[in-house]
């Protein structure tokens, strides 16, 4: 099977397609099975840039758009589902391929994590009243004299992995997790071709503000709205950019998405056996025909 991974704007769903043209040519059935964390929610797909109409009928997706807003939803949750798929489409002769930006959902698509429960009920809506009370720092100072390797790896302004890290500790879970080492393996539960896509930096960003302008000439902003009316969860405002469409701060939006795909390039970089493609200059067939000789050659 094939894996594409990439930061936000890089072209992963314009790829797959063209991929996917050139795979059925080789007599293959691919269907694209989703590895991000938001576009899992029904009424939010402009704000996360998930597949359009045309776009799936170009090639299937799957994983995409299954959830209500006002639904929270976990890696090991992803992991359940996308496991079944894989394995479901491997089974009928199909071939996934698995298309995301968010890297612990890829790696949760393509490996056995030991991923971490859910809170206890009431300790997530504990922390989040103390983030509210006090501050993000308060609850970094915490985190920091309990769990001083915790701290040093989140952020003082990372609001969500802070209340992640001490409803964690909480429960008595936080302790250097054994998927640290599982995340960088190589090791995959069906034999996959890895390909990252990468641009250079100034293009990307380019690109990315365009896609965010985009977005927003396309309601982005209205959908955000009618997401808050409908009471969306917690995990789904994490959606690049609803914060800030409430408040119709587009340039903050566009910040936070850069700053979000320099994170997605880290994690590349930490992926044991990726594929590398440099996409500067290079439209979707091109990309998609360097990623199928690749598979080719096994």
């Amino acid at each position: 099977m094939i894996a594409l991974f990439g930061p936000t704007g890089v072209g992963k769903t314009g790829v797959a397609i063209e991929l996917a043209a050139g795979l059925r040519a080789l007599g293959e059935s691919p269907v694209a099975v989703s590895a991000d964390a938001l576009q899992v929610y029904r009424g939010l797909e402009t704000l996360t840039g998930a597949a359009a109409p045309a776009q799936r009928a170009l090639l299937e997706h799957r994983l995409l758009s299954f959830l209500p807003v006002d639904a929270t939803f976990s890696a090991g949750q992803y992991a359940n589902l996308a496991h079944a798929e894989i394995d479901r489409l491997l089974a009928e002769g199909r071939l996934p391929i698995v298309v995301g930006g968010t890297g612990l959902y890829l790696r949760a698509a393509l490996t056995e994590l030991s991923l971490r429960p859910p809170p206890a009920a009431g300790i997530r809506e504990r922390w989040l009243a103390e983030l509210a009370s006090r501050g993000p720092e308060a609850l970094h100072a915490i985190l920091r004299r309990r769990a001083p390797w915790a701290a040093a790896e989140v952020a003082p302004t990372d609001r969500h992995r802070l209340v992640r890290y001490l409803e964690l500790m909480d429960a008595g879970e936080l302790e250097p997790p054994p998927e640290r080492s599982q995340l960088w393996t190589d090791e995959t539960r069906h034999p996959t071709l890895l390909v990252g896509l990468v641009m250079e930096r100034e293009a990307l960003y380019a690109r990315i503000d365009a896609r965010v302008d985009r977005m927003v000439a396309a309601g982005a902003e209205a959908e955000v709205r009618a997401a808050r009316a409908a009471g969306a969860s917690d995990t789904a405002r994490r959606a690049l950019g609803f914060d800030e469409l409430l408040t119709g701060d587009i340039e903050a939006m566009k910040r936070r998405t850069r700053n979000y795909a320099r994170r997605q390039l880290t994690w590349m970089r930490k992926l044991a056996g990726a594929h590398v493609i440099d996409r500067t200059g290079r439209d979707d067939r091109e990309v998609a025909a360097a990623v199928l000789d690749l598979w080719r050659r096994g």
